[in-house]
């Protein structure tokens, strides 16, 4: 999936910490397999979705297929903002592996642009396979597979009867319980332009993503380009520096922080409020900080976003 995992738990009574490391290696064996099935970076499911389906349907597994069902009905939900098509643009920005700080020009992107759009892909429940309206389609589960990840992982622990943890993979983590003493796990809310979190958020029992501007970017002529592309463009969003969402679930955490960053703070927070105990944590690109109403009270800020392209 690109990016580092991470598990933290207490030890209980009833498991000790080679029970943990049990459950821990367990849980990674779970996001490996799940990286198996929708990875874009080699043979997988998803592989031969890209490869095929503008051709004729694919037959996919239940997981793969919930998954890309769940990504339209976010498409759906955000106005198009969250969009798993933006793999159909694969090549034209580098920020990967292949970062090359040259944005590509406005004919590549026009030519591109009409891929982008989830109502692309046709989808059978009955025979579970997935194809594409038109050549060229391809898609990824990078804005929503790595959250679907850490819950399964969540999943396996609870299992293993740990009770006080967190599960983290990049920006997506998910903390369970309380510790020992009483207090509550936080997490550091990065700041866009710094080098230090700017906020705390405490969590029990939540998640919390991060999408922002400043993981594979770069600045050229003082303008910034990033990864979080606009499906409606072709290019790097531009109303956000950085969103943090808090959900109940890391799928969900996972699923909205691209689509809130896209659509920027008054739209976002309209699309946050309508879903049932989620909250934001909004730099917007003037550096201004948004915070949704069910985070009021909760956040504790411990500085201001600094400036900076």
């Amino acid at each position: 999936m690109g990016t580092h995992i991470a598990f933290v738990a207490y030890t209980t009574r009833a498991v000790d910490a080679a029970g943990v490391r049990r459950a821990f290696a367990a849980a990674l064996a779970e996001i490996q397999r799940i990286e198996a099935l929708m990875t874009t970076w080699r043979d997988s499911e998803l592989f031969r979705v890209n490869q095929s389906a503008a051709r004729a349907p694919v037959a996919v597994g239940q997981e793969t297929f919930d998954l890309l069902a769940e990504s339209v009905r976010v498409g759906e939900l955000s106005s198009g903002t969250f969009d798993v098509t933006f793999e159909s643009l694969h090549g034209l920005w580098k920020f990967d592996h292949d970062l090359d700080p040259h944005p590509p020009s406005d004919a590549a992107i026009r030519a591109l642009l009409p891929l982008l759009d989830y109502r692309h892909l046709r989808l059978d429940p009955a025979k579970r396979t997935v194809a594409f309206a038109k050549p060229g389609v391809k898609v990824s589960l990078g804005g929503i597979a790595k959250g679907y990840a850490v819950d399964r992982a969540v999943k396996l622990l609870d299992d293993a009867g740990l009770v006080t943890f967190f599960v983290q993979a990049g920006g997506d983590l998910f903390a369970r319980g309380k510790k020992p003493d009483g207090t509550e796990w936080s997490a550091g809310i990065r700041d866009p332009r710094g080098p230090a979190p700017f906020a705390v958020l405490p969590l029990t029992d939540h998640a919390f993503s991060t999408a922002g501007d400043y993981e594979r970017a770069y600045v050229v002529d003082g303008k910034r380009y990033h990864h979080i592309i606009d499906p409606r463009t072709g290019r790097p969003a531009t109303a956000s520096r950085s969103v943090t969402i808090w959900a109940k679930t890391a799928l969900l955490a996972d699923e909205i922080d691209d689509a809130v960053f896209i659509l920027g703070p008054e739209r976002g927070l309209e699309l946050v409020e309508k879903l049932d105990g989620v909250g934001a944590v909004i730099v917007d690109a003037h550096n201004h900080l948004w915070i949704s109403e069910r985070l009021r009270g909760l956040v504790r800020l411990t500085a201001a976003p600094s400036e900076g392209i």
